[in-house]
């Protein structure tokens, strides 16, 4: 029965996601020639039999990257024409004096534009080098010798069925044009194991700090082996922080750099692993100023007057709007710099790739530099 449900609460998530374009394009009183009407509902019909499958060869444990790209892109493709076609129905109520065929077709024509256009500018927005976003943020307990630390913040890059090794090799070269102190990976590195995706990451490598590198796991490293990935930074000059700090220091000024494992990483079953703020603090002087690492925004709660700054990515900003609604409904922040009782502030970063459908729409990636201030300076 439970499986029965489930399968009933599918299909009809599946209808909706492709009726919706349907009616709106072919079916809603347009009056298309029998051959427009004809080829664009066998079109519907082979996509909407074949996303499911696609989606589940390409995204199994074993998936295929020729399946995955297929149902992905499929994914992107059809968001849009239900966002778009929803918002043509409400616009086409506008047209009431306008009889049909004609009124269907202008609204017909309308969608079809508008998701042509957003799909063509969202891949050209997928696929670029993420731009530079700076931010200063003050943080109390800072001392005056680090006032200024660079830190850059990448995330999210995913590394998956489509090959973005020229991609990566672009995003450390914009990294290290920024001569950092330095360098954080938020999480989610790739969609596959290490030895998978390692070709793709492998630019990671040159990556340069003056101060530290430092990577956390986020909760896509749960579905293809974390630890492997957490030994593959670590090969590839990272520090790790796998529920632990590490201290860097300029002068006579401190601050801790922690971090935590996902939010998912306990019920992942993987030994040893699990967020757990308590042990990334173990032995942290409290006088000094805390920088976390933590994948999902969310993970703040545990964090609130315990660190100075948590950077976190996980939300994409939604990647493809309006998506970020949904998001919002999860996460305490979309994207920005948010704060969190007397002592704590959260930056969430967009994150430098996608996940998926290969298109970001109002939701630009972006390599962040904040650069950190002391109410000293």
């Amino acid at each position: 029965m439970r499986i029965l449900v489930r399968s009933l609460i599918l299909t009809a998530i599946l209808l909706v996601m492709f009726g919706v374009p349907w009616w709106t394009l072919l079916g809603s009183g347009a009056d298309w020639p029998a051959a427009v009407f004809v080829t664009g509902t066998v079109v519907f019909a082979a996509a909407l039999v074949g996303f499911p499958l696609s989606m589940y060869l390409g995204h199994r444990r074993d998936g295929r990257d020729w399946a995955a790209k297929i149902g992905d892109t499929t994914l992107g493709v059809i968001w849009v024409l239900l966002v778009w076609s929803v918002i043509g129905q409400v616009l086409g109520l506008a047209l009431s004096g306008v009889d049909d065929p004609l009124r269907a077709r202008l609204t017909a024509g309308f969608v079809l534009l508008a998701a042509v256009g957003l799909l063509t500018w969202g891949y050209t927005e997928a696929m670029r080098t993420p731009r530079v976003k700076r931010v200063d943020v003050t943080i109390a307990r800072l001392g005056k010798d680090l006032d200024g630390t660079r830190l850059v913040v990448v995330s999210d890059t995913h590394y998956g069925p489509l090959d973005r090794a020229r991609w990566s090799a672009r995003l450390a070269d914009a990294v290290n044009s920024l001569s950092a102190d330095i360098v954080c990976h938020a999480g989610d590195i790739a969609d596959g194991t290490a030895e998978r995706r390692k070709d793709q990451a492998a630019p990671l490598g040159t990556v340069q700090a003056g101060l530290a590198k430092v990577y956390v796991t986020g909760n896509h490293e749960y579905f293809s082996q974390a630890q492997g990935w957490l030994d593959h930074m670590a090969g590839l000059g990272w520090e790790p922080l796998h529920n632990r700090h590490i201290v860097v220091q300029r002068g006579g000024a401190r601050l801790v750099l922690a971090g935590v494992d996902d939010a998912i990483a306990e019920a992942s079953g993987i030994e040893g692993h699990g967020a757990d703020l308590g042990q990334a603090l173990s032995g942290v002087d409290t006088d000094l100023p805390v920088v976390l690492l933590a994948h999902q925004p969310k993970q703040i709660r545990q964090a609130i007057g315990q660190v100075d700054l948590q950077i976190s990515g996980h939300t994409h900003g939604g990647q493809i709007w309006p998506f970020h609604y949904l998001v919002r409904l999860d996460q305490p922040s979309v994207h920005g710099l948010t704060s969190h009782g007397d002592r704590t502030q959260l930056y969430t970063t967009r994150g430098s790739g996608f996940w998926g459908p290969p298109f970001r729409i109002f939701a630009p990636s972006e390599i962040t530099l904040i650069t950190l201030r002391s109410e000293m300076s």
